[in-house]
């Protein structure tokens, strides 16, 4: 099973200036804790994302498309980072979450949502539709 695990902000937390030391140790702490799930055979991918002018939020209302610049100021609800895991079960992917070091100061959320796969689709579509190649180039991850 792989799942996209998002790291969401803390209440107040910016990365402002230069790493402060215990920032540093952080970011330390959270590529150790990447190792581990490498050694394991659980990572895939991750990266940390930046809000900043370049990013870029749109709202979509119904063929009506709006643009708002970045940076994004409610960090209740920002995506500071992501990571994809290959586990057997969403219960081994909570246990390495609740290993996962925090890399903000302050308190933060995580949040574990599963892919859909291929198989998730079995239901509604027929094996072989499943199995038939659907033309051009879908990534290195795949897309159910």
């Amino acid at each position: 099973m792989r799942v996209m695990v998002f790291a969401k902000a803390a209440e107040g937390s910016k990365l402002e200036g230069p790493p402060t030391p215990e920032m540093l140790e952080a970011f330390a702490a959270m590529d150790r804790f990447t190792e581990e799930l490498v050694k394991a055979g659980v990572f895939v991918a991750a990266a940390g994302l930046k809000n900043d002018p370049q990013s870029k939020r749109i709202v979509i209302d119904g063929a009506a498309r709006t643009i708002l610049d970045g940076p994004f100021a409610e960090t209740r609800e920002l995506v500071v980072g992501f990571s994809i895991w290959e586990v057997k079960d969403m219960d081994e992917a909570v246990a390495w979450a609740k290993r996962a070091p925090n890399a903000m100061p302050g308190k933060c959320e995580m949040e574990i949502r599963p892919f859909y796969e291929a198989a998730d689709l079995a239901e509604y579509i027929t094996p072989e539709e499943l199995s038939a190649s659907r033309g051009g180039e879908r990534g290195k991850l795949g897309v159910a």
